[in-house]
């Protein structure tokens, strides 16, 4: 039997940081080796475990990134992208792969990731869920099935303390629409109607976004087309799929030599 992977968790406290805490804990494959949060946050130096309400793990949360980093075989980061472009950094010094859940990068900040996967494994995905990921290939071959007849509209709905909008999992449902269709996303993404706007162009990708309450995400692909309307859902009760996704991530990328990977890797779905 293989030894259990060395996980370190970056944003321990958070709501994405508490699930992988707790998966990593009930994983048999999986051990917590560090939970990492940011200087004077005050679970600082607060049991992992009963941090989450949990039994203690024996792991206090640290600040301190690189001896959390030098006792672990791969970090696993849900924070923002200042946070995590720190991280990066860290990781490459150190030669540790990484799997990032951050999303909201600037291009530039996304050069700087893809210069860092030339060094160490990078994942990055917009979402772990494995059901969002079987989504979006769906969402791919569907529109490129389907064609430049029906029209594509993306609806999304999360919480009220999401900063970003739309969210990344929208957007990169909107990539695998695009791609499915030829198109560049950014050319032909629409984020918001109001007033006269006119007749519907028809390159158009739509987007709407919902905010409100304790929502975790739904997401739907609309293909409308005349007589006929296609639907592409994911719906998330908990964030339990995302720590189980971005896990598995982590056991894989643990074996890879440096580069950029995606979920689609992680499932073996770029076939």
């Amino acid at each position: 039997m293989n030894p259990a992977l060395a996980v370190a968790i970056l944003g321990a406290s958070g709501r994405m940081g508490r699930a992988l805490i707790d998966a990593t804990l009930r994983s048999s494959e999986l051990t917590l080796s560090a939970a990492i949060e940011r200087a004077g946050n005050p679970v600082v130096g607060t049991d992992a475990g009963v941090m989450i309400g949990a039994a203690a793990a024996g792991v206090p949360v640290t600040d301190a990134l690189l001896p959390a980093l030098a006792q672990s075989a791969v970090l696993v980061d849900f924070t923002a992208p200042a946070a995590t472009l720190a991280a990066l950094e860290a990781c490459v010094e150190i030669g540790r792969p990484i799997v990032i859940g951050t999303t909201g990068f600037t291009p530039e900040q996304k050069v700087l990731i893809g210069k860092a996967s030339r060094s160490i494994p990078v994942c990055i995905a917009a979402n772990y869920s494995i059901g969002v990921n079987v989504a979006l290939k769906l969402v791919e071959v569907a529109a490129r099935t389907l064609g430049p007849e029906y029209d594509v509209e993306i609806v999304e709905a999360h919480h009220r303390h999401k900063v970003d909008s739309p969210s990344g999992t929208a957007l990169a449902l909107g990539e695998a629409a695009a791609a499915g269709l030829g198109r560049d996303l950014r050319s032909n993404a629409v984020y918001g109607r109001e007033g006269q706007i006119g007749a519907r162009n028809p390159n158009t990708i739509g987007f709407a976004t919902v905010r409100g309450g304790d929502v975790v995400g739904d997401h739907t692909v609309m293909y409308l087309g005349d007589g006929e309307r296609l639907e592409i859902s994911h719906r998330a009760s908990n964030r339990a799929n995302f720590a189980t996704g971005a896990l598995r991530a982590a056991v894989w990328m643990a074996e890879q030599p440096p580069g950029l990977y995606s979920m689609r890797d992680v499932l073996s779905l770029n076939d």
